[in-house]
């Protein structure tokens, strides 16, 4: 079964292995399987799901709530987001106004058959509306019930700090961020989780595989796989391509006899290690079949040794990417 971990600094659980939807539900996978694959991920265990409204232009959030239908409501921990375009992205239906926050949280919790979700997020920092709009609204929401806690997503450490002072002041928690981390993108080390650990906000990572990279099934001088990530544009094939270089793919080819010796799949190794680092509460998996999430979710509460981890700084030196810069959201509001 899948441990859990506390969300920052507060008394709420989430499990330490966490399904996401983001390129799976109402895009790569028929509804059928991707309902078979949220009751897989129940039944090992996984009770933390996390979504978006734009995931798929809400269509996500309500395979979401179809599959989560008739579960008991307090066994489960639901985070969906707002900020990216939704609808007809109108000039109101993208960033982080207080109308476009108010009217997303409605639409979410109808599509996800919910009267509150557990953590709401800032899908990107807006820079458009100023940051004590967006966080009065945050604050209302908590007051209102229908959130429970607020987290963020990919802000920087100085926009964390901004955002922590404003909810402190407004009288709610802000707790986690969701940034993209694995072994192959360490951006967040040098500022991000230091300023989180001071402030007790926590990481939930998408990626840990750096878009699968890291299963080592892409292969240095070969053409990628057929029907893999790396060919669908729907399935993230544009954030897959800057991992596709021969040196990262050389690279993680070094990776496994490291996972052989520690008795771990590829897959296990590179969710394993992003749970090593103790500000991470949660690393989001995703499914396009039921039988993925068996091998992944063995990946909790593995312990890798000092001996491992410097293995694999070894294997990935000089390609892992480190720069603190490359945390970023966009300076203008997106608008399709």
């Amino acid at each position: 079964m899948v441990n859990y971990r506390y969300l920052g600094n507060s008394g709420f659980k989430v499990s330490e292995i966490t399904y996401g939807n983001w390129i799976t539900h109402a895009s790569q996978v028929e509804n059928e399987a991707a309902v078979a694959t949220v009751h897989r991920a129940l039944d090992l265990g996984i009770t933390s799901f996390d979504t978006a409204d734009a995931y798929a232009n809400t269509a996500a959030e309500e395979v979401l709530g179809e599959a989560l239908k008739g579960q008991r409501r307090e066994s489960l921990e639901i985070f969906t987001k707002v900020y990216w375009p939704t609808g007809p992205a109108g000039p109101n239906d993208q960033g982080l106004s207080r109308k476009h926050i108010l009217d997303s949280i409605n639409g979410s919790l109808r599509r996800l058959g919910v009267d509150y979700v557990d953590l709401y997020q800032a899908h990107r920092y807006d820079y458009e509306t100023p940051l004590e709009e967006t966080m009065q609204a945050f604050a209302d929401l908590v007051r209102q019930g229908k959130v429970l806690y607020i987290g963020v997503s990919e802000w920087s450490a100085e926009q964390l700090r901004a955002g922590h002072a404003l909810s402190k002041e407004l009288g709610f928690q802000l707790i986690s961020n969701q940034p993209q981390y694995s072994a192959l993108w360490r951006v967040i080390e040098e500022k991000v989780v230091p300023t989180s650990e001071e402030l007790g906000i926590s990481q939930i990572v998408w990626s840990p595989m750096a878009q699968g990279v890291l299963s080592g099934k892409y292969l240095p001088g070969q053409a990628v796989p057929a029907g893999s990530r790396a060919t669908d544009d729907k399935s993230g094939a544009n954030f897959i391509k800057n991992f596709l270089r021969d040196e990262v793919l050389e690279a993680v080819q070094r990776l496994k006899p490291v996972a052989e010796q520690a008795g771990l799949t590829m897959p296990q190794l590179a969710i394993a290690w992003v749970l090593q680092n103790p500000n991470v509460s949660a690393a989001l998996v995703g499914a396009s079949r039921p039988e993925q999430l068996d091998d992944t979710v063995k990946a909790s509460g593995v312990v890798l040794d000092a001996d491992v981890m410097t293995a694999i700084d070894d294997a990935l030196s000089g390609v892992a990417e480190t720069d603190p810069a490359k945390t970023v959201s966009p300076k203008g509001r997106p608008t399709d």
